[in-house]
């Protein structure tokens, strides 16, 4: 009789899994509908938090969309002034010649009048703001312009163009540089000739040190008015020559030939 062998059953000892929620290896309720509830919400929140970042975004994209939009509008000449394009181009290049300065003539009108031909304020009228009696003076130096029409964007135009360059020849020069030059005449068509030359002799008058001199505006001429001056034409007046070529110009840039105004405050 064979006896039967004895089987050794080798036992080994492994640890129980561990659950993979940490709430139930804290001891808590180990039910998957507890576990897929929180679950849930956590994917609902994190869902939440993506659509609002998603909503944001879109937000922001579409004010900056907005925003250069605007200042695109903001670097063009307003619509106006394309009806006088063509004239005034032909007017400038008639007094100047064909390196004539049109943007500087088309920011000067944008600041006199906003190319309305029918302004008018208590002193001056028309495109580009003639008092009456420089009109009536501008008519006879230049007789073939016609009798004084301030209101007439043509006439306006020619009349401006020819008179910038007259006051450019006489009273802005001497200067230092072209910008000084142009500045000079802008401040003379705004203020009178008189006032300009009275400026210049009270910057010459400054002490030498740190000194005046009397070939520039920036900084110079325009910085030592004559005190007899109206504190409020001095604001005028000095404002005007700053408007018309640091801000105005840009806007005609495209238009002809500009004035560079490096260093200019």
């Amino acid at each position: 009789m064979t006896t039967p062998r004895r089987q050794h059953l080798d036992i080994v000892w492994r640890p129980p899994p561990m659950p993979s929620d940490p709430y139930e290896r804290a001891g808590g309720p180990q039910t998957p509908r507890g576990a897929s509830a929180r679950r849930f919400a956590v994917y609902l929140g994190g869902g939440v938090l993506s659509v609002a970042w998603i909503v944001f975004c879109g937000l922001l994209w579409y004010w900056a969309l907005a925003w250069v939009a605007q200042s695109a509008c903001a670097a063009e000449p307003p619509r106006a002034a394309l009806e006088y394009r063509a004239d005034l181009t032909r007017e400038a290049r008639a007094a100047w010649g064909m390196q004539a300065p049109v943007a500087v003539m088309a920011a000067q009108i944008h600041q006199e009048s906003a190319w309305r031909p029918d302004a008018q304020s208590p002193y001056a009228d028309g495109l580009a703001q003639f008092v009456p009696a420089t009109a009536e003076w501008v008519a006879e130096r230049w007789p073939a312009l016609g009798g004084a029409a301030p209101f007439n964007p043509q006439w306006s135009i020619r009349a401006m163009a020819r008179y910038d360059r007259w006051l450019f020849d006489r009273y802005g020069a001497p200067a230092a540089t072209a910008c000084d030059q142009w500045a000079f005449t802008l401040s003379a068509y705004n203020g009178g000739q008189g006032w300009l030359m009275r400026d210049r002799a009270h910057c010459r008058e400054q002490p030498v040190c740190p000194g005046c001199d009397s070939t520039r505006w920036w900084g110079h001429v325009a910085d030592h008015p004559d005190p007899r001056r109206a504190s409020w034409a001095v604001t005028e007046n000095r404002d005007y020559p700053r408007r018309i070529l640091l801000q105005r110009q840009p806007l005609y840039r495209d238009w002809g030939v500009m004035v560079l105004c490096e260093g200019a405050p």
